[in-house]
């Protein structure tokens, strides 16, 4: 079905204060005035209470398409832009979220340069655990559980349920080296080999080299999947933080060819103020 796409621009139009830290709130950063408002998908819903679909060991089966976390007809009106994809920590309060100082400094100064340097504006990965308003897509087997990105660089991650360890040689990429685990009806992803060019979010919460992501997958209903979402990098925070998202399901719905590089508009604005 036809489906209106967001870019790193739109998103960057929206007007909301960016508490850093309570040291630095102070200094927080205004993003330009909205030129239009931004809406959650359209499409119909799953009803509430029905079971989850199981495999044939057992397990939760995740497997189907979801509407990007926040953005399900069934999910609160998006108000003034602050979503998952604009702000990682949308939920949390300032205290929750236990920046550096350095870490701060370079969140700072990306916001006082607009997010130019942005990764995902200029068409590169968004890297673990990072969401944009685009639709995705779970395919899993007993061995393999696959998470498809229509929008960004239309990539995917691979979590492996074979019972192998992390692959010692992987060291800086993107996506990073995941494997999984069941914990009853959770899967716990858990996820290190990441590089510190991607960023959490499109205000510019860091992630380095030292980061250990662990993600917690539930499916308590038919129609949705949480996820709780561990950050732990000492590189740029001083304890470990966590998030929660939690997405709709999109019955009937499929996702779509999506070339970032192909009219890419956005670059050509990313000059920051």
């Amino acid at each position: 079905m036809p489906r209106e796409r967001y870019s790193v621009k739109m998103l960057r139009r929206f007007s909301v204060p960016l508490s850093i830290t309570p040291i630095l709130a102070a200094l927080a950063v205004w993003l330009p005035a909205p030129a239009r408002a931004q809406f959650n998908d359209g499409g119909a819903q799953v009803a509430k209470g029905l079971p989850a679909p199981r495999t044939a060991d057992g397990h939760i089966d995740f497997s189907g398409v979801y509407h990007a976390p926040g953005y399900g007809p069934g999910d609160p009106p998006i108000r003034g832009g602050e979503t998952i994809a604009r702000n990682i920590a949308r939920d949390l309060k300032p205290s929750d979220v236990p920046l550096l100082p350095s870490a701060a400094e370079l969140m700072r100064r990306r916001n006082a340069e607009n997010s130019k340097d942005d990764p995902e504006g200029l068409c590169l990965p968004m890297g673990t655990p990072r969401k944009d308003p685009y639709p995705w897509k779970i395919v899993q087997t007993p061995q393999l559980f696959l998470i498809l990105y229509e929008g960004n660089v239309h990539s995917y991650r691979q979590v492996f349920l074979d019972g192998r360890a992390h692959d010692p040689n992987v060291t800086e990429t993107w996506w990073g080296d995941s494997i999984g685990k069941w914990d009853g009806d959770a899967l716990v992803v858990d996820t290190v080999g990441l590089n510190d060019k991607a960023w959490l979010d499109l205000i510019g919460h860091p992630r380095t080299g030292k980061a250990h992501i662990i993600e917690r997958f539930t499916r308590p209903e038919l129609g949705r999947v949480n996820i709780e979402i561990t950050i732990d990098d000492p590189g740029a925070y001083s304890r470990p933080w966590k998030v929660f998202e939690s997405a709709q399901l999109a019955p009937g719905w499929e996702i779509q060819e999506y070339i970032c590089n192909e009219n890419n508009r956005d670059a050509a604005h990313l000059i920051g103020k």
